[in-house]
């Protein structure tokens, strides 16, 4: 019976340690791809990582109004986010709307 037990606990543990470790693996491969951004004036934040493995930004400084974003977000930071972290499904812009 204490095995069972045991696996009860352990079914939460690999995912959040699993979860955890690629908030990791995101971090890291964000970081090689900040200079860039930062070069123009730019960088980007991780928000979250949805349950279907979307990696949610916020788009920073410059790249919050420029109008290549898009493009730098999908040949860019998503295909370097895939590569690093095979797991990610998508990357997207989650901004909060400027101050009226």
């Amino acid at each position: 019976m204490p095995d069972d037990a045991t696996a009860e606990r352990d079914d939460t543990a690999p995912d959040d340690a699993s979860e955890e470790a690629m908030h990791g693996q995101i971090e890291d491969a964000l970081d090689t791809i900040r200079p860039y951004l930062m070069a123009d004036g730019g960088s980007v934040r991780l928000l979250n990582v949805t349950s279907d493995n979307v990696v949610e930004l916020e788009l920073l400084g410059a790249c919050g109004s420029c109008p290549m974003s898009t493009m730098t977000l999908r040949a860019g930071i998503e295909q370097a986010l895939k590569r690093s972290v095979p797991q990610v499904s998508r990357v997207e812009a989650v901004n909060a709307p400027a101050a009226a």
